[in-house]
């Protein structure tokens, strides 16, 4: 297998990429290692927002354990649900997930239950602890999208865009190629490539872009929970348009429709409406008084 990654029209050509690291002869895949670096910066995000707020950082490290464990379960089990033709002859494949296989939806929708079972626990505002761990997700997210990069995966369609990337054809997933591609492949020294929307770097950036507008609008909100319903709605219109240029979508079963990207719709009309009838007064405005 080739391991180049270029961006021919930026002028970058990266020689070699692999996908994992060996460690005292164990391989360990460089998607976990940016995964779990991007868990770490978001802890220290949410951490860094309860200080700020006056609340209790520890009780953000316990919901940072079980978050990221019920997390990874429901992001597995998002894209095994709507993936099923690859796992239904071989379930065993179900628990690898060294290749990728997970769906932020899925592990957002667990993150967020895990907020209403810790809260309920500890006898917190829910709304509040999800504005500061929201803050902590869009963070994670940010920078775990980057694990697709050293995975080849979670790219668009053809495109000869200034941020086109190219890829050998023998370092994709066959699965991914789309006929559109595949009209457009072609051989540069000797080997088949393929030239894409890099959707993981549009996706980060974005991200990085929520997280900007999160911050400034944290100290403006006017009521708990508006800052994570800004997070659903801004990061869900990005994914929405991303979502339709991917070629690995999640389809609703029986349809064409790619349940990410209806997900993403539904949720930026209900939290753009959420936040609206908020600010006009209709949703309680009990914020917490931050700790001078």
């Amino acid at each position: 297998m080739h391991t180049f990654i270029d961006f021919p029209n930026l002028g970058i050509h990266l020689e070699h990429v692999g996908k994992t690291l060996t460690v005292f002869g164990f391989d360990i895949a460089y998607y976990g290692i940016v995964i779990g670096l991007g868990m770490l910066a978001g802890i220290g995000m949410a951490m860094m927002e309860a200080k700020r707020t006056g609340q209790n950082q520890e009780d953000y490290l316990d919901l940072a354990i079980f978050a990221i464990i019920f997390g990874i379960i429901g992001a597995r089990i998002y894209y095994v649900v709507f993936a099923w033709d690859m796992y239904r002859d071989n379930l065993l494949e179900i628990f690898n997930t060294r290749h990728g296989g997970l769906a932020i939806y899925g592990g957002v929708i667990a993150a967020v239950i895990t907020v209403f079972a810790v809260a309920r626990v500890k006898k917190l505002s829910v709304a509040l602890m999800l504005d500061t761990a929201g803050l902590g997700l869009v963070t994670g997210q940010m920078i775990g999208r980057w694990g697709n990069f050293f995975n080849r995966e979670a790219f668009g369609e053809y495109t000869d865009s200034l941020f086109a990337m190219r890829l050998p054809v023998d370092a994709v997933r066959a699965s991914d190629l789309t006929e559109a591609i595949r009209a457009h492949e072609e051989t540069v020294g000797g080997i088949s490539c393929i030239q894409v929307h890099p959707t993981y770097l549009y996706e980060s950036v974005w991200c990085l872009l929520v997280l900007a507008c999160m911050l400034l609008y944290r100290t403006r909100k006017k009521f708990d929970g508006e800052v994570f319903l800004l997070y659903l709605a801004l990061y869900g219109a990005g994914r929405f348009w991303i979502e339709g240029l991917r070629t690995d979508q999640l389809l609703i079963p029986g349809t064409e429709v790619p349940v990410s990207q209806l997900l993403a719709g539904v949720l930026v009309i209900v939290s753009a409406v959420w936040i609206l009838c908020g600010r006009r007064g209709f949703v309680p405005k009990k914020k917490q008084k931050k700790t001078e």
